[in-house]
């Protein structure tokens, strides 16, 4: 498998599986744009310690080529003056990855509407779906110049899964539905033009708030199976990049358009594993563990 002259953005991906998908795409070959607000000297509201250029590295460390930039993609003009720069400097764009979230730190679990915050509840919606659309408006058209190009919307959850379980609350809930159903809206543009829409969901993800939340690291991640078995479902954001980098390899990837999937879910048919050589498929069992009382929302940590 190979993206070897191939151009990709990953909208948001400074860490979680926004970084996995990045590395990924790099350790394919390709050439990778990685966006986010948190640099060397100026973090985000997040405070936390990863940084797009260290997203950058590691892509480059693993044979691709990792080109880092900050931008707010709630910003029209920031996103625009992004695709001016690989438009000057690559001439495609082949891969899209709306990664974009930032809601972390937003969300109340299990709150109706009344009881959420309401400024809190609109910028969850505000990241979550405005980034995504902003971006798709500015890259799309790039995007559309060569025929073959394949735009993913990161979500959390299937459409089968989301369709009849609710997601914490109305805002959580809608952000994540509305970006599978705009995966399938894109598709019905794109497919006019040779391109490929689909909107992906990690399982229980392994990110770098996850781990700490849990008290583990990615080394000794297994302990906290003690006190939560379930997490054994779990997977490191890299598995969900190469589900990504599986889709943007295959040839027949256009049968997939419109399609809500999942990275356990690809994993079964294109045969690819995780870091440690297992193939996790949460999703098959996110039912069992919700029925359980456990947190079946943890895949919302990206």
């Amino acid at each position: 498998m190979t993206l070897q002259g191939k151009v990709a953005l990953v909208a948001g991906a400074t860490r979680g599986a926004g970084r996995g998908i990045a590395v990924e795409l790099g350790a394919a070959g390709a050439t990778v744009y990685v966006t986010g607000r948190s640099t060397r000297g100026n973090p985000s509201e997040y405070a936390r310690p990863e940084t797009i250029e260290e997203t950058a590295e590691l892509v480059t460390a693993l044979g691709g080529k990792g080109i880092a930039v900050r931008v707010d993609h709630l910003i029209s003009q920031d996103v625009r003056k992004l695709i001016d720069r690989i438009r000057a400097e690559q001439g495609r764009l082949d891969i899209l990855v709306n990664d974009i979230w930032g809601g972390e730190k937003l969300f109340e679990w299990n709150k109706p509407v009344w009881e959420h915050n309401l400024d809190n509840g609109l910028r969850m919606l505000k990241l979550g779906i405005d980034t995504h659309l902003i971006t798709a408006h500015h890259a799309l058209p790039l995007m559309i110049e060569r025929p073959g190009g394949l735009l993913v919307e990161v979500t959390d959850g299937t459409a089968e899964y989301n369709a009849d379980h609710y997601r914490l609350s109305p805002f959580y809930d809608l952000a994540k539905v509305s970006v599978t159903r705009m995966a399938w809206a894109h598709a019905k543009d794109l497919a006019a033009h040779g391109a490929t829409s689909v909107s992906l969901t990690p399982g229980w993800l392994r990110s770098e708030m996850m781990l700490e939340a849990f008290g583990v690291t990615e080394e000794n991640w297994r302990e906290a199976t003690a006190k939560v078995p379930h997490f054994v479902i779990s997977e490191t954001p890299r598995f969900i990049g190469r589900a990504i980098a599986a889709l943007a390899a295959d040839p027949d990837r256009s049968s997939w358009n419109g399609q809500s999937l999942s990275s356990g879910g690809l994993a079964q048919i294109y045969g690819f594993t995780d870091v440690d050589g297992s193939r996790p498929d949460a999703w098959r069992y996110v039912p069992e563990v919700q029925d359980a009382g456990k947190p079946a929302d943890a895949a919302g940590y990206r």
